[in-house]
């Protein structure tokens, strides 16, 4: 069992400052007393401050052109029940709070398990003052909130991730167990209560290739398992998903998206932009690409309809009303599409998205016109939103259904809503801030309810973790689809088998189209999904049946059930056009031999707008996609792709798949051999791949055995071996490392010795394995320089995105170092340097005490990645890299790795 740790480093003082949440039951806030007190009571004393103009402002832009920085009264927070009577919704509906400050601070997002216990992100270090000080600093948590009694407010609550690095999201994975990633790294990690105490204590790597650098608002966030059993987020133009074999990945559209992914019914997934306001890539599944589709936003529904007219936003006068309030989205956060059962039937399927700088909630109308989809405000007539509010601090940041059947909005209640680099000095939000005194209105937050008069909150509490394999079936029907989502989810994390005929017998015999459509995406998820009921299904009278069996069929195609294909071609010409749509995309997602052909056929006979948008753009993609792949790689990099490709198409995917997915045993469940679609050990150091190839491998990996046995391929040439390795480490969603035949030589000659196959326990002891940082790491470097808004001095950023830099140039015995709470064997250190801040001549030194060193390696850096080998077996507790040359330029390192024995 793992602890829970990270980098260190000057981090840990901070952690004494977050105060727990009870493990005890606790009485209901008082709701009347209000958080002023926190702040300085001289700011609400007359005379108000006067704010003078920036000298760098330019009075004549659009953006200060008519500025009033006249004294105004400081900006106050009121108590829970006061700011619930400065809502405005529409007639019907109620608002009231679940969950409210001081039990949690900065909430920013929420999700359920399926015992119905609400996980709240709270961003803790987020813009607690007006310079983002400590912004990266790990004071934040995921707490974990029950209704004891049932009354509606969520009176237990238990710290279960504590002192984190500005989480991106939380994901519900199963019983005690969750999934998150911190800000600046790029993995994420599984967190699990092993004990039941209500906290995480093991700590294991999910997936890997999800994170992004640089600002916190513009890093992924959202990892959202759909209906298709896949997991979507910001920013990646990828996808991952669970499988009994480990974490698979796949390549797609690119998501945007800022704060805020989530889907419909039908699993169409939408994602929410931030700064431009808006919702995208919610015509289509992203899988299948992105798609342009002119005047998908229908006229005036950027316009947003606040009541807030204090012009603090980061547009300026440019963007405001005769009346001081914005006149365009400028930066909306949080959705979700509402599925519940206990609002007006009007709402299911609608989309809500908050825009926390106007204060408000909007309601998005959704009508499909020839198989494409426009977007409005529902209210736009009488100019209006679904809720508004007159409270400057009401910050909407996200929204879900919950598993009572209503709505929940996360409120962050504070004065800043944009992060530091749009608040800097001279900056015309900062001074707006200034005016109205907003920078200390922190530590707050409130999530609420929203329900409808006359339609009463389901009181009926989830037990899915105490439920039986049968009874998660039964909970498929659901009319809240928070409740099917949950069931088919741990359904196929039980990987229980014994329902298939359950299964089977709902998407054939049910009446609830919903219904059937959750049994068929968990027949596919527990990977006993038959051709002969896809066959069924494809002929279905109903057209979204159709379209589902169309993306599930994909599953089984690229196991190799090529004969789907004959049912793509009919499809083509079905009378809905939607299905048409879906026939395409099916087909060119699976690179059906002819696609090109049969679009162009398609468009001939089909003149529906969706398809002719679809159709066409799809093959500008094909074309794009040719003119990338011929500039991508270097080319020694291409010919070892191309030649690999070849190698693994005619041999190695008769056991592994034409998709790096498996060849299907024909036992239900069972491949072959290993799938290589995301797999750590494929992605991971290469010296396990080479030696795997040269000398085989035998012996249950991960804990699983598989019909087919890997035998030596020793007798193929150098350039044979690395290029397979190359092609599958660049393929199938995998990004690695090229391996040259040159590094094959090498292990080559050092395993020459070996005449038996690798027994694959043994092979991992074997192999170089990535040290995850700890907190108890000490990293110090002679020379370290403070990095822009909300960084520190810290060296330990070098083993994130964010990265280090040296103060002063490169110069001889400038050094980076890090002390180990014990001695490793160090095999390989990785680190990107970016520009010209490479080190220009180094050495590798350990040292058991730290004063005694001895070199291991040495060699010249490069701009983007450095790998330096350590050849020798080189034990010990500090490890030290030294500039031996110098240069012009600062020293910059970041992503870096030490790989040990």
């Amino acid at each position: 069992m793992s602890s829970i740790m990270r980098i260190p480093i000057s981090f840990f003082l901070f952690s004494i400052l977050i105060i727990g949440c009870s493990n005890n039951e606790k009485k209901k806030p008082d709701f009347s007393i209000s958080p002023v007190e926190r702040l300085d009571p001289k700011r609400v004393e007359q005379p108000y401050p006067t704010i003078e103009i920036p000298e760098n402002a330019d009075l004549e832009s659009p953006r200060w052109k008519g500025i009033d920085l006249s004294p105004k009264p400081p900006v106050v927070p009121v108590s829970v029940l006061e700011e619930k009577e400065r809502f405005v919704l529409q007639d019907g509906y109620q608002i009231d709070p679940v969950l409210t400050e001081p039990d949690v601070k900065e909430p920013a997002a929420v999700q359920f398990d399926g015992n119905g216990r609400m996980y709240v992100l709270e961003l803790r270090s987020y813009m607690q003052d007006i310079d983002a000080t400590d912004e990266l600093k790990p004071l934040s948590r995921i707490s974990r909130w029950e209704d004891t009694d049932n009354d509606g407010y969520y009176d237990k609550g238990v710290v279960f991730l504590d002192s984190l690095v500005f989480p991106r999201f939380v994901v519900p994975f199963g019983p005690g167990t969750i999934l998150s990633m911190e800000s600046n790294e790029d993995n994420v990690y599984k967190y699990t209560d092993t004990d039941d105490d209500g906290k995480a204590d093991k700590k294991e790597l999910f997936s890997t290739g999800l994170g992004r650098s640089g600002n916190v608002e513009h890093q992924t966030s959202f990892l959202t398992w759909t209906l298709d059993n896949w997991m979507y987020s910001t920013y990646n133009a990828l996808r991952i998903r669970w499988t009994p074999d480990g974490v698979i990945k796949e390549k797609t559209g690119n998501p945007y998206g800022q704060w805020g992914v989530t889907q419909d019914n039908y699993g169409q997934i939408w994602f929410q932009n931030g700064a431009s306001g808006v919702p995208s890539n919610f015509q289509f599944p992203i899988v299948y690409g992105n798609y342009r589709v002119e005047g998908q936003f229908e006229e005036g529904f950027r316009v947003p309809y606040s009541l807030i007219r204090l012009e603090d936003f980061e547009p300026g006068m440019r963007e405001t009303k005769e009346d001081g309030s914005l006149n365009n989205v400028t930066g909306a956060a949080g959705n979700d599409v509402f599925r519940g059962d206990r609002l007006p039937k009007e709402l299911i399927g609608e989309y809500f998205y908050g825009e926390p700088v106007a204060r408000i909630v909007r309601r998005v109308h959704t009508e499909k016109r020839e198989g494409l989809t426009y977007a409005q405000n529902y209210y736009i007539k009488s100019e209006s939103e679904f809720l508004q509010s007159t409270d400057p601090l009401f910050r909407p940041v996200d929204m879900a259904t919950a598993p009572d059947g209503t709505m929940y909005i996360v409120d962050m209640y504070r004065g800043i809503i944009q992060e530091g680099n749009w608040t800097q000095e001279g900056s015309y939000l900062r001074t707006k801030i200034q005016q109205y005194q907003m920078d200390d209105i922190i530590e707050n937050g409130r999530i609420w309810r929203v329900t409808y008069e006359g339609i009463k909150r389901s009181k009926d509490k989830p037990r899915m973790f105490d439920e039986s394999s049968n009874e998660l079936v039964a909970h498929l029907s659901h009319p809240n689809g928070w409740w099917r989502d949950k069931a088919q989810q741990l359904l196929i994390l039980r990987q229980d088998k014994s329902v298939k005929d359950d299964l089977i017998t709902l998407v054939k015999d049910a009446e609830n189209e919903l219904a059937r459509i959750h049994a068929l995406w968990t027949l596919e998820g527990l990977g006993v999904l038959e051709v002969s009921l896809v066959e069924e299904i494809l002929e279905d009278s109903n057209p979204n049946i159709r379209i589902q069996a169309l993306r599930a069929s994909e599953t089984l195609y690229k196991y190799g059930a090529t004969g789907l294909g004959s049912y793509y071609q009919d499809l083509l010409k079905d009378e809905d056009v939607s299905v048409v749509i879906q026939t395409l995309q099916t087909m060119y997602l699976l690179g059906i031999d002819g696609i090109e052909k049969n679009i162009v056929s398609t468009l001939k006979s089909n003149s529906s707008k969706g398809v002719q948008v679809v159709g066409h753009q799809i093959l500008e993609n094909i074309e794009e996609k040719r003119k990338m792949e011929d500039s991508k790689y270097s080319g020694p990099e291409l010919a070892l792709f191309n030649k690999g490709k070849e190698i693994y198409d005619g041999f190695c995917s008769t056991c592994h798949g034409v998709e790096g997915l498996g060849t299907p045993t024909g036992r239900e469940g069972d491949i072959i051999a290993p799938a290589f679609s995301g797999s750590d050990r494929i992605q991971g150091h290469p010296e396990y791949a080479v030696k795997t190839l040269l000398h085989g491998l035998t012996g249950a990996i991960d804990g699983k055995e598989y019909e087919g046995v890997m035998v030596a391929m020793d007798a193929n040439n150098d350039e044979w071996i690395a290029s397979v390795i190359s092609y599958i480490r660049n393929d199938f969603g995998n990004e690695g490392s090229f391996v040259s035949p040159e590094y094959v030589a090498k292990i080559r000659e050092i395993t020459r010795a070996r005449n038996t196959t690798y027994n694959y326990s043994e092979l991992r002891e074997e192999i170089p394995k990535v040290l995850s940082p700890e907190r108890d790491w000490k990293v110090t470097a002679s020379s370290t320089a403070l990095q822009g808004v909300g960084s520190t001095r810290d060296p330990g950023y070098a083993f994130t995105y964010k990265g280090w830099k040296s103060e002063k140039n490169q110069s001889p015995g400038m050094y980076f170092q890090v002390e180990l709470p014990s001695s490793i064997t160090l095999a390989e250190i990785q680190f990107e340097s970016n520009e010209e801040n490479y080190p220009r001549s180094y050495s590798v030194a350990v040292s058991n005490d730290g004063e005694k060193w001895k070199e291991v390696s040495s060699g010249k850096g490069v701009k983007g990645d450095n790998i330096i080998a350590v050849p020798s077996f080189a034990t010990g507790k500090f490890v030290r890299i030294i500039e031996k040359e110098g240069c012009e330029f600062p020293w910059g390192m970041k992503q870096l790795k030490l790989y040990a024995r």
